[in-house]
């Protein structure tokens, strides 16, 4: 349908909109609305959140200063006052209140009555998550590509910071170096979430488990401990799957989990009947993530499932995690894009699988959980 010209008649729902949109924008309605009483309330919540939109980024560097000087894990111990605090944080005792009555603010900490600093829940939180520490950190790049926003929408942006951390969204080789950064990220990322995936799934009938893509086997290490008897495996490209083969060799996994390397553009390792794609889709644009469905259903027995999880777009109650934060951050990296669990369906089914259900997770907003079956001839 084309969008109608500006004198064109309207329907009577976009009509109501144009009105209550030019209701909105006037600030003499705005004015009124804040003090009538069957507005106040949204008035007041409409104001709250378009000033956290534009104070978002202060918000996490909040956050990023409190792990950075380990506030969280010295709470850990018990309350505290400013002044020990700002002993403990190395901070000038006039500038530490400032961090703590901030961090209150967003519910990482809170004030006793007297006076003192205790954890609250979303800082203690972190504490059993170090990905969160892990990827704020590394939202330092992401910062920097979103300087310019609209030079990042209209590509005019030369290179990018992000693109430059995961050398695969360029198609460029992977060497053991570059890889190293990336590799412990995604291990990180991925243990937040591999028990959540790991509930979704019927593991009775597991003989042979793989993850491709699998990183440094931050997942194929959580199945490891679901599945003492199953054999299992890890894809990646050589240099990724080299340092996953020394990590899990030093914590006592190699002789478990066989390492594999090569590049899923030439197939993927035969004789699996579960292989896992954690966080590995969206990172690629829809032609080569079709590819990649294609090889695992190539790879995959009769009978064989396909266990795809990550973070997807329209997650209800989660709409800005895939459609505002990986839609932006994927542009940065210049590869992939965010898709809705129908999107991603309807991919598993062109590829050849027969049947795509999804099975509820217990955090959405981090991953959902697509199993597909090939089951025809």
């Amino acid at each position: 349908m084309s969008d109608p010209s500006p004198g064109e008649a309207r329907s009577l729902p976009e009509r109501w909109l144009a009105l209550r949109n030019r209701l909105v924008a006037s600030s003499r309605f705005q004015r009124w609305a804040a003090g009538f009483p069957l507005t106040r309330r949204i008035a007041q919540r409409n104001a709250r959140t378009l000033f956290d939109l534009c104070a978002g980024f202060v918000y996490a560097q909040i956050l990023a200063a409190c792990l950075r000087l380990r506030l969280f894990e010295i709470l850990a111990e018990g309350p505290l006052s400013s002044e020990v605090l700002a002993r403990r944080l190395a901070l000038p005792p006039e500038r530490a209140p400032t961090l703590l009555r901030a961090a209150a603010s967003l519910g990482l900490i809170r004030t006793l009555r007297d006076g003192r600093y205790a954890l609250a829940d979303l800082g203690a939180a972190t504490l059993g998550n170090p990905g969160i520490a892990a990827m704020v950190e590394h939202h330092a790049l992401l910062y920097a590509d979103l300087a310019d926003p609209v030079a990042l929408l209209r590509g005019e942006a030369d290179h990018t910071h992000l693109a430059s951390y995961w050398p695969y969204a360029e198609g460029g080789p992977v060497e053991a170096g570059t890889a190293a950064p990336y590799g412990a990220l995604m291990g990180t990322s991925q243990a937040m979430i591999a028990q959540d995936i790991l509930d979704a799934c019927d593991l009775s009938k597991v003989r042979h488990w793989m993850d491709a893509g699998g990183g440094e086997g931050a997942f194929i290490q959580a199945v490891a401990g679901r599945l003492p008897t199953a054999r299992l495996s890890l894809f990646d490209l050589p240099a990724v799957a080299e340092r996953a083969r020394a990590r899990l060799d030093r914590i006592g996994l190699g002789g478990r989990i066989a390492c594999l390397g090569g590049s899923f553009h030439e197939g993927l390792p035969e004789d699996a009947d579960t292989i896992s794609l954690v966080r590995v889709v969206h990172d690629h644009d829809d032609a080569p993530a079709q590819a990649l469905l294609r090889a695992v259903h190539t790879a995959l027995p009769q009978g064989g499932r396909l266990v795809l999880a990550e973070p997807m777009a329209g997650t209800p109650g989660a709409e800005p995690v895939g459609d505002a934060y990986f839609g932006f951050y994927l542009m940065a990296m210049g590869s992939g894009r965010p898709r809705t669990a129908q999107e991603l369906t309807q991919m598993a089914r062109e590829a050849g699988f027969d049947t795509v259900r999804e099975r509820p997770t217990r955090r959405p907003l981090l991953a959902r959980v697509l199993i597909a079956h090939k089951t025809g001839s």
